[in-house]
């Protein structure tokens, strides 16, 4: 049964997850395909050795496995509903002026637009 200190303890493993820029590049990047460390490290301008501690966070905070491949480890996201849940966060427009329109025409969430009806 989940209970609020679980729900706090993914939402922070979530938020440790993706609030460092590093971790956030590499998530992007794992959102459109499996990677490979040394690729990553290279497609992102950064080392070996930094990309391969981020990936410890990230699979330490459940949101990627490692795939071992011969002599190579591919990494990919955890699970495709994780997949889809980062996918539909940055989809998601935040209006920081409460004046400013839905910027989403196609937009049914409730309560969304209706103060600027």
């Amino acid at each position: 049964m989940l209970t609020i200190a679980s729900h706090l303890d993914v939402m922070h493993r979530l938020g440790r997850a993706m609030a460092d820029p590093t971790r956030a590049r590499i998530l992007l990047r794992l959102l459109e395909r499996p990677g490979y460390p040394a690729r990553l490290a290279h497609d992102l301008d950064l080392t070996r050795t930094n990309v391969s501690n981020h990936l410890a966070c990230l699979r330490d905070c459940g949101i990627v496995v490692a795939e071992p491949e011969g002599r190579q480890t591919r990494y990919e996201i955890a699970d495709p509903h994780l997949t889809r849940a980062i996918q539909s966060l940055l989809a998601v427009t935040l209006a920081v002026d409460e004046g400013a329109p839905c910027l989403n025409d196609t937009c049914t969430v409730d309560g969304c637009c209706e103060a600027l009806a």
